[in-house]
C-alpha cells in the first residue's frame, strides 16, 4: 500500500512507472483504448457490481480485493467510489518534428498550475479533435487530480511536455514549417474575434498560465492574435473556459460554416 500511496507525488510515480487512477469511468476509459492495469484494487461491494465490468480485464490484470478502508487510504480522494488502479507510466515522447501541426491542431500550454484546468483543458482539446497537446512546464499531468479532471483524456492524447525555452524553438520551427500561431488577446486590444479566423489551416493555438498569462517571449511568436468579446464586467476568462470556443470553431468551420459568420 506503500508504494501506491507514493504515486500521489511526482517522485513516487517516477521511481516506480506507475500512474495512480481512482474511479470506475478512468477504469472503463483504461479498458476503452486497450490499456492494461498493472493493478486492481476494489472493494466486494464494488465488485459485486460490476462483474461486467471486471469480465473485460485483460489476463494479466488480477482483482485484489481490499476493504474500503483501505482503499480510501490509497487513493487521494475522500470518498473513493470502489475501485483504484495503475498504469504503466507513458514513456516521455522525443521532441516533435519541424512539420508537426502541418496538418491538424496542436494546443500548446504556458505553465498552466491548476490541475483542475489543466484536466478540464485535456478533456476540451479531445473533444474538440486536437492532434497534439504540448505542456510548458505547470501542473504534472499525470496527477490523481488532472486525471480525474480530464475524465481520461490525458490517456488518449499525445502529450509532449517541455521547458519554456524548448517550447519557444518548437513553435518557431511549426512557424517556418507554415503552421499559424493563434494567442489570445484581451477584447478592446484590436485583436480579431476568434470567429474570422480560418482555423481549417494547419493551427497551434497558445494559452498561458491563469495569472500572468502567455508568456511573451511566446507572445511574440504568434502570427495570429484573437480574441472573445465578452461582457466588461469580466476582465477576463478562465483559461480552461476561453479555450471550448477556441477550439470547438474548427469543427464548426470544418462543417460548412464560414470564418466571420
Amino acid at each position: 500500500m506503500r508504494r501506491l500511496r507514493a504515486l500521489h507525488e511526482p517522485r513516487g510515480r517516477r521511481d516506480h512507472s506507475l500512474l495512480l487512477l481512482e474511479g470506475t469511468h478512468l477504469l472503463q476509459e483504461a479498458l476503452r483504448l486497450g490499456l492494461t492495469p498493472a493493478h486492481l484494487l476494489a472493494t466486494e461491494d464494488w465488485a459485486a457490481a460490476h462483474g461486467q465490468l471486471l469480465e473485460r480485464l485483460p489476463g494479466a490484470c488480477r482483482l485484489q480485493p481490499v476493504s474500503a478502508e483501505v482503499l480510501e487510504a490509497v487513493a487521494t480522494t475522500r470518498h473513493p467510489d470502489g475501485v483504484v488502479l495503475t498504469l504503466p507510466l507513458p514513456e516521455e515522447p522525443q521532441a516533435p518534428g519541424p512539420s508537426t501541426g502541418s496538418e491538424g491542431l496542436v494546443l500548446a500550454l504556458d505553465t498552466i498550475q491548476d490541475p483542475g484546468n489543466l484536466g478540464t483543458l485535456m478533456r476540451t482539446a479531445l473533444a474538440a479533435g486536437v492532434d497534439a497537446l504540448w505542456l510548458a512546464d505547470g501542473a504534472d499531468p499525470h496527477q490523481p487530480k488532472v486525471l480525474r479532471a480530464s475524465a481520461g483524456a490525458a490517456l488518449a492524447l499525445p502529450l509532449w511536455r517541455a521547458s519554456r525555452p524548448a517550447l519557444a524553438a518548437q513553435l518557431e520551427r511549426s512557424r517556418a514549417a507554415g503552421v499559424q500561431l493563434v494567442a489570445t488577446q484581451p477584447p478592446h486590444s484590436g485583436a480579431q474575434p476568434y470567429w474570422s479566423l480560418d482555423w481549417c489551416r494547419p493551427t497551434v493555438l497558445l494559452l498561458g498560465s491563469e495569472g500572468a498569462g502567455l508568456a511573451p517571449e511566446l507572445l511574440a511568436l504568434a502570427s495570429h492574435r484573437v480574441t472573445i468579446p465578452h461582457h466588461p464586467a469580466v476582465e477576463s476568462l478562465n483559461v480552461a473556459v476561453a479555450a471550448a470556443p477556441l477550439l470547438l470553431e474548427r469543427q464548426r468551420q470544418q462543417s460548412g460554416q464560414q470564418p466571420g459568420r
